[in-house]
């Protein structure tokens, strides 16, 4: 069996539709999914959908931003029931945050001589959460930079025009509404924070206090040091091992569906809690 517990679709700043995500998970030999756009669950229903028809078990999920200790950090819920009140507001919350970011994002490309800007993300984002990856494909659409990359090193990256400080909620506020849920609380792709061993100590340590049950110990591809370094940190705290491949786009091969180690087998894998 190969668990992905962690992918994007185009709900929020995937490629994929749910359903395409969903088809390629097949194809990519995944047997367990978990669908985990930021804010937002209404990929998964779709997504369900099309899994039944694949013969892959579908696990309801989503990744929160927070905040700790003025850091960004992601928290994914994992086997959440979406229709559970504390999540729902939550995630509307989360929501309204985004939507008056992005028209702060909007003004600011505007007096950087980019018109428009609010206008065309949003129509490249559908229905979608808007974020700055549809900010950056209308740079791209209409020419000011060539690649995604540069729209974010010119005008979306830190200290940028584009760049807009977020008070995200506290870490123990989205490992509430998880819980309440009925979730498991997994701290995401711990190694991308760039923590000293001290502050990733005192991370999971607040975290677990707070009702955290869950490290990601392994994050798309990694080093074998790495990821042992995790599990290490992960049995320290007596916290379970998450696994997942953050897909976002096709033929990336650092994070493709599936493509990735497996938990070292001193982990506690973290679906032990639902099954």
């Amino acid at each position: 069996m190969i668990y992905d517990l962690h992918t994007h679709s185009n709900a929020s700043d995937g490629i994929l539709s749910p359903v395409a995500l969903v088809m390629r998970a097949r194809q990519r030999g995944v047997t367990h999914l978990a669908l985990t756009d930021h804010d937002t669950v209404q990929g998964l229903q779709s997504a369900r959908e099309q899994a039944e028809i694949e013969g892959i078990t579908l696990i309801n999920g989503i990744e929160f931003s927070c905040l700790w200790a003025g850091r960004g950090i992601h928290v994914v819920g994992l086997n959440v029931d979406v229709s559970c009140a504390a999540l729902c507001n939550a995630i509307t919350t989360q929501l309204e945050a985004r939507d008056a970011r992005a028209e702060e994002i909007g003004r600011r490309l505007e007096k950087a001589g980019i018109p428009q800007a609010l206008e065309g993300a949003r129509r490249l984002a559908c229905d979608a959460v808007l974020g700055r990856p549809h900010f950056a494909r209308y740079l791209v659409e209409k020419g000011f930079v060539s690649n995604i990359n540069a729209a974010f090193k010119q005008y979306l990256g830190a200290g940028k025009p584009g760049d807009i400080k977020h008070r995200w909620p506290d870490i123990a506020s989205m490992v509430a509404a998880i819980r309440s849920a009925g979730g498991v609380p997994v701290i995401a792709h711990p190694a991308k924070y760039e923590l000293t061993r001290t502050k990733l100590r005192e991370l999971l340590g607040e975290f677990k206090e707070a009702g955290g049950l869950a490290l990601e110990v392994v994050s798309g591809q990694q080093a074998k040091n790495e990821t042992e370094n995790l599990a290490a940190i992960a049995a320290q705290f007596d916290l379970y091992a998450s696994c997942g491949s953050d897909f976002h786009v096709p033929d990336q091969p650092w994070q493709e569906l599936g493509s990735f180690t497996p938990l070292p087998p001193t982990c506690r894998p973290v679906w032990r809690l639902w099954h």
